[in-house]
């Protein structure tokens, strides 16, 4: 791969993180919940989300999916109720006042109210696995910087890795800004209102997924 073909790569890797998303108000929440460090496991799940994402639109699937309806209103219907199902099991944590505790016990409070390790991580994979609108801008990316005079599996490689690189930093960035606000926000108060507003976003993520349709580009 050429290095002017990769560094436009690059650009565009940087524009498609930082545009705010499923995964960044995921990020963000769960950065705001359970911290940066638990957080990592909820941005791995999203990595491998988007591996599978580029693997799919790498191998042409991608085009299958456009091209057929049944298949992409399946994958669109299952991302937006994932999506809304997760937003509405924060939002009904809302309405339960939390545990306000000290912080020597901090740690084991977080622990428990973010759940496993495994959980985390599937949250993030689901979230990015079967957002369409990340497999339609992948479809329509991809090409542009792949070139048939050399090994495709190659060029996959490089950008894949370019992309979960790039991504990671970005989502760990959303994190760590959400999670200075913390221990402001530490009343049983704000901590409803915290689940409500996310909660609220990722429901309204999950909702807009309904109106994308096969020939529309993500932003």
């Amino acid at each position: 791969m050429d290095l002017h073909t990769w560094l436009a790569f690059l650009a565009a890797a940087c524009v498609i993180a930082v545009s705010p998303g499923s995964g960044a108000v995921l990020s963000m929440s769960h950065g705001l919940s359970y911290g940066v460090r638990k957080t990592s496991a909820t941005i791995f799940g999203l990595q491998l989300g988007l591996l599978l994402i580029l693997l799919v639109a790498g191998a042409g699937v991608g085009s299958l999916l456009l091209a057929s309806e049944v298949a992409f209103n399946t994958v669109k219907v299952l991302g937006a109720c994932y999506l809304i199902y997760v937003g509405f099991s924060q939002w009904r944590a809302g309405s339960a006042a939390p545990v306000v505790v000290s912080d020597s016990s901090d740690d084991a409070a977080i622990g428990a109210a973010a759940g496993s390790w495994q959980k985390r991580c599937a949250t993030g994979f689901f979230t990015n696995a079967t957002n369409p609108k990340g497999i339609i801008f992948m479809v329509a990316v991809l090409p542009q910087f792949l070139s048939e005079a050399r090994p495709l599996a190659l060029q996959l490689v490089i950008l894949a890795a370019t992309m979960v690189a790039v991504d990671m930093v970005v989502m760990h960035s959303y994190a760590a800004s959400a999670s200075a606000l913390r221990r402001l926000l530490r009343s049983a108060r704000a901590m409803r209102a915290q689940n409500r507003v996310f909660g609220g976003l990722l429901m309204a993520v999950g909702a807009g997924l309904f109106f994308v349709q096969r020939g529309a580009r993500a932003s």
